[in-house]
């Protein structure tokens, strides 16, 4: 572990005292993670989605903060400032979905170094939901679990899915699986797509602050994914659907104006996980920690109130002493 050469903590704007570090995954994979201080009432995990990196999350470590934890954030490996494959470019490749579990592996292990209070708690978002279900089957030691707009699965035309299961699986196969997938715009979505038609957030200031972080540093967003990404991610999410569900208290935000994941499969996977509670956001977009006001504090404060339900008071506080 040692200390990021590059965090923008003025585009974060979290909580002062964050910082980052560079820690390395099994497989060598160097990766970024970030942390800020809050109270003692636990430690929240973020679980950041695809095209995402640690400082836009700071805002939503500073609502936690103010709500008593303290916040760990990750850039997944592809993305950010985290090492990408080599020839993979902007497109945020990885070669199969279970590489993000090693990410994990060495996430875990900077915060037993750290001294962050217990207990530990998930917070992911999007692809991060992917790889925080994962996570949390192979015994991801959280003691409640929070989605926003999990990708359980991912939203497209009835008629494009086998498609898009063909071409990525043939691209795959034939040494191609670093080639962009032929649809959409080759630049990143947030440097071409103008406030009146992205389909991320409906508040403006917000998805400007989002703009400026990819102006100011590129790294800090992708373009289009590979063709071996979105093979992966289709897997993944029909793998997800028949992974044991874990013994952990979930709870999940979607927005009733959803065009990125599939609700349906959201809706479908929580039947297979007896406790969990599925909640809908009218007038939100995909990313609810992004979202105007109301919506943004009703889902942090939802989750607020699932983490105390799962740590009372007595047992939080702890400090993480191993490693």
């Amino acid at each position: 572990m040692e200390p990021a050469p590059i965090f923008h903590a003025d585009l974060a704007e979290g909580p002062d005292g964050g910082e980052a570090w560079v820690v390395a995954a099994a497989d060598g994979t160097r990766l970024r993670v970030a942390a800020w201080p809050g109270g003692d009432a636990g430690t929240v995990l973020v679980f950041p989605g695809r095209n995402e990196h640690v400082e836009k999350y700071g805002r939503t470590a500073g609502a936690l903060a103010r709500m008593g934890y303290a916040t760990v954030a990750i850039d997944w490996r592809g993305q950010g400032h985290s090492d990408r494959a080599p020839g993979s470019g902007d497109r945020g490749h990885v070669d199969a979905f279970a590489d993000y579990q090693s990410d994990v592996a060495a996430m875990m292990a900077l915060v037993d170094s750290t001294g962050l209070p217990e207990p530990l708690f998930l917070l992911a978002h999007s692809m991060g939901g992917a790889i925080g279900l994962r996570a949390l089957a192979e015994g991801l030691g959280v003691r409640a679990a929070a989605f926003s707009a999990p990708m359980w699965g991912i939203q497209m035309a009835a008629y494009l899915r086998p498609l898009a299961r063909g071409v990525s699986a043939v691209g795959r196969a034939t040494g191609l699986g670093l080639r962009e997938v032929p649809v959409g715009r080759r630049e990143s979505y947030l440097v071409v797509t103008a406030f009146d038609e992205n389909a991320l957030t409906s508040d403006e200031a917000t998805y400007d602050w989002m703009v400026s972080h990819a102006v100011r540093d590129p790294r800090l967003a992708l373009g289009r994914p590979t063709l071996t990404w979105l093979h992966e991610a289709l897997a993944e999410t029909r793998r997800l659907l028949n992974v044991p569900k874990p013994d952990v208290p979930a709870y999940v935000g979607i927005a009733a104006e959803e065009a990125i994941v599939d609700n349906g499969a959201i809706r479908h996977l929580a039947g297979t996980w007896p406790g969990i509670r599925v909640e809908e956001y009218a007038g939100a977009r995909h990313e609810l920690m992004m979202e105007r006001a109301e919506v943004r504090d009703r889902f942090l404060a939802a989750v607020d109130a699932h983490f105390r339900a799962a740590a009372p008071a007595a047992s939080a506080g702890a400090r993480i002493s191993r490693g």
